[in-house]
C-alpha cells in the first residue's frame, strides 16, 4: 500500500535498504537530496496535525494522479503566502501537504 502511494502514485523513488535493516520491513524512498524511511508499526497511530510537506513542480497533474489512483486530495489552499498547497492521507492517514510554488 504505501508503494502504491508514494512511488506509483506521488512519484518517489524507491531507494535499498541497507542489508542489516531489510528484515525488519518497511522501505525508503527519496527525491533529490530527500529520504523518507518508512517503517511498521503494528499500534502506529497517524498524527492530526504532525505532517511531511512536499514540494511539487505541478499540483493540478499530480492532484489527477493521485485521485485516478484512488487517493483524493483536499482542496487547493492559498492562504500560505507564494504557495498553491492541498493535503492528501496516505494510506495510514499521514496527512501529506502537496506544495506548488508560484
Amino acid at each position: 500500500m504505501a508503494r502504491h502511494f508514494y512511488v506509483d502514485a506521488v512519484g518517489l523513488r524507491e531507494i535499498s535498504k541497507p542489508a542489516s535493516l531489510r528484515d525488519r520491513g518497511g522501505f525508503w524512498i527519496a527525491a533529490g537530496s530527500l529520504e523518507v524511511h518508512l517503517g511498521i508499526d503494528a499500534d502506529f497511530k497517524p498524527a492530526r496535525k504532525a505532517h511531511v510537506a512536499l514540494l511539487i513542480e505541478d499540483l493540478d497533474e499530480l492532484r489527477i494522479r493521485l485521485g485516478d489512483r484512488g487517493f483524493e486530495p483536499g482542496p487547493i489552499e492559498f492562504e500560505l503566502s507564494g504557495f498553491r498547497r492541498c493535503y492528501v492521507d496516505d494510506p495510514f492517514g499521514n496527512r501529506v501537504e502537496l506544495m506548488q510554488s508560484l
